[in-house]
């Protein structure tokens, strides 16, 4: 419904907004911990935060192989291969270079999006897409490019980050905490176990609850709400979204920091909110078929899609448990949620 695809857009702003925040949080902190030690203790705290969520008993879904591929696919690429690949970029060549290549994350969502897992979109939704990217790269500009192993680096954290934007809006497993959880806690324990070995610094005790509590909710609220909005509007749609990250840390940043807003950094907002409407309007309608399918997701009774019954419970109040979807046939518009991965 739109008031859902509306909620979940603002999930995934305020996904994006959170995950933004985390950059000018840490700044003080650049000059005395080392990376690899800052992003394990990140995702450390976001799979806490996600313990007490995650640890409730209201789904009980089997685990089956297709969400199993799935799950290990998002820990891997997401929190494993991309990190590494983006630190030993970083280490070829400037933070400032190599932001010009991260804002690829957006296209690399989309291309595999049409390519590999029918996640499409139309002209609208493909100038937004470009328009993301611009923005992403205005911001950076200036930085100068990075070296050749050091670019080819970035585009493979990129396209692993888009398999893991993907692979997360499928799972209809598990509820979006435990999927954080997950992926946080193998994210977290690879990354604590490099730096053990790569960088014996040990912080305070002041500075490491300090990004535990920013891992906490910039990073594992922010997942949560990203996975959540990635099952309602797609991977590509979700990402466009949270490519706006970039922009809320330059705002929290010029907020709480006193950094000045540059006239770069206003046109670039600019474009990537008007690239953000642009995707949102993105959808298309056509006759389709729904197989029978069984899941557990967060879902309502008003929307066409989910006609089960359970006494005395209104049809607007969203829950989540396992469900049998049966065969369907019918015309609306719609976008690639959970529900719609239709060829085309």
């Amino acid at each position: 419904m739109p008031g859902d695809r509306r909620r979940a857009l603002a999930a995934a702003l305020v996904a994006a907004l959170l995950f933004g925040a985390a950059t000018p949080l840490l700044k003080p902190l650049a000059d005395r911990v080392p990376p690899l030690l800052v992003s394990g203790l990140l995702y450390a705290g976001a799979a806490l935060a996600m313990l007490p969520v995650a640890g409730r008993r209201s789904v009980r879904a089997p685990l089956d192989a297709a969400n199993a591929r799935r799950l290990a696919g998002a820990a891997l690429a997401g929190g494993v291969g991309a990190p590494l690949a983006l630190l030993v970029a970083l280490r070829l060549a400037s933070a400032a270079s190599v932001a010009l290549l991260l804002s690829f994350e957006a296209a690399a969502t989309a291309l595999l999006g049409a390519l590999v897992f029918r996640d499409p979109l139309g002209r609208r939704g493909w100038l937004g897409v470009g328009l993301a990217v611009a923005a992403g790269a205005l911001l950076a500009s200036g930085a100068g490019a990075p070296g050749a192993l050091a670019a080819l680096l970035v585009v493979t954290a990129c396209f692993l980050w888009a398999l893991d934007n993907h692979f997360t809006s499928l799972i209809d497993a598990l509820p979006p905490a435990r999927t954080t959880l997950i992926k946080a806690a193998v994210a977290g324990a690879v990354s604590l176990l490099a730096a053990a070995l790569l960088t014996p610094a040990v912080p305070t005790a002041g500075e490491a609850l300090w990004v535990l509590a920013v891992g906490a909710g910039c990073y594992g609220l922010s997942i949560a709400l990203y996975i959540g909005a990635a099952q309602c509007l797609g991977a590509v749609r979700s990402q466009a979204a949270f490519a706006t990250a970039p922009f809320w840390g330059v705002a929290v940043a010029a907020l709480f920091l006193g950094e000045r807003l540059s006239g770069t950094m206003v046109v670039a907002a600019g474009l990537a909110a008007t690239a953000v409407i642009l995707i949102a309007r993105d959808q298309h309608a056509h006759r389709h078929r729904h197989a029978a399918v069984e899941h557990a997701h967060r879902h309502r009774h008003d929307d066409d899609h989910h006609d089960h019954v359970h006494a005395g419970l209104p049809a607007e109040l969203e829950h989540v448990h396992r469900h049998v979807h049966p065969v369907l046939e019918h015309e609306h518009r719609h976008v690639p949620d959970l529900h719609h991965r239709h060829s085309h």
